[in-house]
């Protein structure tokens, strides 16, 4: 009895099957894309290398889902423990969210950057989605604080890193919740694509736009919509405008991608990932909108739509394409091939442009003074399409853009837009000047 108990203790995972959102990113891995997304902490200090990295040193054992490297088989890839060296903290680079390649780096599937105060987590998205992501940088940096000598409780989503992982969080929560006998039709609209000049190779460009909750929440609060809301709306009103801009022969419909967090409607601890994509659209071709009526759509939309009835037959239409006999027996490289072209055919054609809100970050009380402002960015997008992340801390808000090309018509519309409506945006940039 004595030796069970023991090796019940000691019960390490060896290994991870991809759950239902990472399988599809590595298929659509190629040289110059990866599906790797940023968040980003400012602190009030300049960062130390050796502590932080001293801090990741301990932070990782507390996160086996993120030791690990991403391995083929024959009919599925997997998440297989890391005991290589690593990772190391190194300094920052300009363009973010570079491709990571699976057998560099001793295999990690993560970065961790810094520069000056400024500490970055890069995380390839079969790891873990964003909200997985926030808990390992919050348990990062309070490891950090604590090296020098600041007492930090764990409370807010910061982990015990001397504590044992908990089961929960390692739980491919879309298996434990995709027990629903309904799923949904995938939609089949072709809708509007931005168009403009391709940058060079590894260019990702950033446009950052700071602004104040306050003021953000009086206005979405006077169209009785909330902030996540009100900033698709202003990115559809964008999209909608450059559309017209463009003076196109026939207008398309204009789709917006975002992703959910189940977390918030099932009781799932897990870190990896747990989201579903909504995506809402406005057809141009019934007639002119306002910028309230756009409001209303998208509120409409979602509130139809954010339930556990509707979110578990979202969970299962892709759930039983993965279960479905025919398609486990099929090779993984003829898997890879057919994904693939779907999603250039199909997939990428279905949006205009993609947000994503982690909401309000929350920290112990200890770490506040600590930290300035958290920042997210996602990815280089898979087309000329444009992403917006957002994410909000300490009365300000970050809306991060980030884009292939080098016309920033939708940036501008956005801001702009927000600067008329009575709020006032700090922009932050990485592109360089261009003369014209």
């Amino acid at each position: 009895m004595k030796v069970k108990k023991e090796s019940m203790k000691r019960k390490e995972h060896h290994w991870f099957k991809l759950d239902l959102s990472a399988n599809v990113y590595p298929t659509l891995q190629r040289r110059n894309f990866s599906s790797v997304y940023r968040v980003s902490a400012l602190l009030r200090q300049k960062i130390d290398p050796v502590k932080l990295q001293a801090a990741l040193d301990s932070t990782i054992p507390r996160f086996p889902t993120f030791a690990v490297a991403i391995h083929k088989g024959l009919f599925w890839r997997y998440l297989e423990r890391n005991t290589k060296p690593g990772p190391f903290v190194r300094p920052d680079v300009s363009n973010a969210c570079m491709p990571i390649h699976f057998k560099a780096e001793n295999r990690y599937l993560f970065r961790v950057y810094y520069y000056e105060n400024k500490l970055s987590l890069e995380v390839f998205h079969s790891v873990a989605d964003g909200s997985g992501a926030l808990i390992f940088i919050k348990t990062l940096i309070a490891e950090y604080l604590r090296l020098q000598g600041i007492k930090i409780p764990y409370v807010e989503g910061v982990l015990n890193c001397k504590n044992a992982p908990n089961e929960a969080e390692m739980e491919d929560a879309y298996v434990k919740y995709g027990d629903g006998k309904v799923s949904l039709k995938r939609s089949g609209i072709h809708a509007y694509q931005l168009r403009g000049t391709m940058e060079p190779f590894y260019t990702l460009n950033i446009i950052t736009g700071i602004a104040p909750i306050a003021q953000l929440a009086a206005a979405a609060k006077s169209y009785n919509v909330p902030i996540g809301v009100f900033l698709t709306a202003v990115l559809m009103e964008a999209l909608m405008e450059k559309q017209k801009l463009d003076k196109p022969i026939h207008e398309r419909e204009v789709a917006i991608s975002m992703p959910v967090n189940l977390r918030r409607f099932f009781p799932s601890e897990t870190l990896r990932n747990f989201i579903v994509m909504l995506s809402p659209s406005i057809n141009p071709k019934m007639g002119a909108y306002t910028f309230e009526e756009i409001t209303q759509e998208i509120n409409a939309y979602m509130t139809y739509r954010l339930n556990e009835k509707y979110l578990k037959a979202n969970i299962m239409t892709n759930l039983l394409v993965q279960r479905n006999p025919i398609v486990r027996v099929i090779p993984l490289f003829l898997k890879d091939l057919i994904v693939r072209n779907a999603y250039k055919k199909v997939n990428k054609r279905q949006s205009s442009a993609g947000i994503t809100n982690l909401g309000i970050v929350k920290v112990p009380e200890e770490m506040k003074e600590h930290i300035e402002r958290f920042e997210v960015l996602m990815g280089q997008p898979f087309s000329n399409r444009t992403n917006v992340a957002v994410i909000s801390y300490g009365g300000e808000i970050s809306i991060s853009f980030s884009s292939s090309i080098v016309e920033t018509d939708i940036e501008m519309l956005f801001f702009c837009s927000l600067i008329k409506k009575g709020i006032p945006v700090r922009i932050e940039s990485n592109r360089k000047y261009r003369e014209t």
